[in-house]
């Protein structure tokens, strides 16, 4: 009687009927093989595939995202599992994770038993790309937080401006974050990008961030920059001095700080609509003079408002004027203050650094459209800080000078090393070519 079996044949498998001998089928020249060279193989296993710790050919795998209206109880509810059970394992996990707090569009995965039931062995929700909520659901119910494994990969780039920064970078294929990092974070106070000509120079020493290996992430940090601004060098290196709070800040080659204490303005591309103006007029107050103690500058609801320097959150309340408002006392000297915004993102107590988005502008309050009002404190009188002559940022102090020339030595070397790329130039069209042109 006949047999059928699978056997290899040079790089394939191939299904025959064993006799004596018989003939094989297949795309390339037929040929005889004799059944003692015939053997019987074994399921060759699919190679492993780990995410989130488990060995995903464990499970049948489920991948969605949350949509309106769904909650945790009906997710499950639609995979087989009754309320009774999803009462018990909602009871269990909240002290890890409150499941009211799931977000539409945020993806979920479940992992389910390999049998026709597919019952969810064990529920994953990633609120961010890099943090995932684990759910078990099976006998021993619990629940934990943990995050995706994390590379950084420090590179280096170099780039001519022929027009503006943002095609300077793109032309090297660069990330257009990476430009912004540079005219927003590092040079905003000491170069005018807006001012830049055609042949300035820059290099940058710069890390890139990186989950499960090939996810791209961003731009993580820029250790270090150096920009050619109207022939003019222009150093800055990253250098942490704070270490309690782990607050870092770019300082030159000969240490000075290239930031200042305050930032103009707490929005960015946004408009001043009404200026600090102690005599101020209003048709609907029958023209009286009511002053007018802050900046507005005009921004679309929902735009980041952010602290236009460091400090200590003091207020984050709403009253039926400022709406929801919130207060920073940077140190004994200055306070700022930013009204009418959407939802305030901070905390009384909280510590925030310079540029930190603090809350988003809105219309709460009394005002007439989206904006936010910039107040600002000087020995608890309110100024007009356009007027003022704002502190410059603190230096480094002496005892860590010295630490930090040891540290930007070999970080200078590794930038003035980098060879500046030749900026691309366009050939010439052909006298046929422009020919067809014309």
């Amino acid at each position: 009687m006949d047999k059928t079996r699978i056997t290899r044949l040079g790089n394939r498998y191939v299904i025959v009927v064993v006799a004596a001998m018989f003939f094989v089928a297949c795309k390339e020249k037929p040929q005889f093989v004799k059944e003692e060279d015939l053997a019987i193989i074994e399921h060759v296993p699919e190679p492993d595939i780990y995410e989130f710790g488990f060995n995903l050919n464990d499970y049948v795998v489920k991948r969605d995202t949350i949509k309106r209206g769904d909650s945790f109880g009906a997710i499950l509810e639609r995979n087989s599992i009754g309320y009774p059970k999803i009462y018990n394992i909602v009871q269990t996990a909240k002290d890890t994770f409150d499941i009211r707090k799931l977000l539409v569009g945020k993806p979920y995965t479940l992992l389910c038993s390999k049998d026709s039931l597919e019952t969810p062995k064990c529920f994953i929700y990633q609120p961010n790309i890099e943090e995932y909520v684990v759910i078990n659901l099976q006998d021993s119910i619990h629940a934990y937080t943990s995050r995706k494994p994390i590379k950084y990969v420090e590179k280096t780039a170099t780039g001519v401006v022929t027009t503006n920064i943002s095609d300077a970078f793109s032309d090297q294929g660069l990330s257009v974050l990476l430009a912004y990092k540079m005219a927003d974070e590092i040079y905003a106070w000491t170069i005018d990008f807006r001012r830049l000509q055609k042949g300035d120079r820059f290099k940058v020493i710069y890390t890139d961030k990186y989950i499960d290996d090939t996810i791209y992430a961003g731009v993580h940090n820029v250790k270090a920059a150096y920009m050619e601004y109207n022939k003019e060098p222009f150093y800055a290196f990253k250098f942490e001095t704070d270490t309690v709070r782990k607050f870092s800040d770019y300082f030159d080659g000969e240490a000075k700080n290239l930031r200042r204490a305050f930032l103009k303005m707490p929005v960015q591309f946004s408009r001043i609509s009404s200026r600090y103006n102690l005599k101020r007029r209003i048709a609907f107050y029958g023209n009286r003079i009511k002053p007018h103690k802050g900046t507005d500058f005009a921004a679309p609801i929902g735009t980041p408002i952010i602290a236009t320097a460091n400090g200590t959150v003091i207020k984050s309340a709403y009253n039926r004027g400022n709406g929801n408002y919130v207060k920073i006392r940077h140190n004994s000297t200055y306070e700022t203050q930013y009204l009418h915004m959407k939802k305030q993102n901070v905390k009384v107590g909280q510590f925030v650094k310079q540029g930190s988005v603090i809350g988003w502008v809105g219309m709460t309050g009394n005002t007439g459209g989206p904006h936010v009002c910039y107040r600002f404190w000087k020995n608890g009188k309110q100024v007009d800080p356009l007027r003022e002559k704002l502190p410059e940022a603190e230096p480094i102090s002496e005892k860590l000078k010295a630490k930090y020339f040891d540290f930007i030595k070999p970080v200078k070397a590794q930038l003035d090393n980098i060879s500046f790329k030749k900026e691309k130039t366009k050939k010439p069209l052909s006298n046929n070519l422009i020919s067809r042109i014309k």
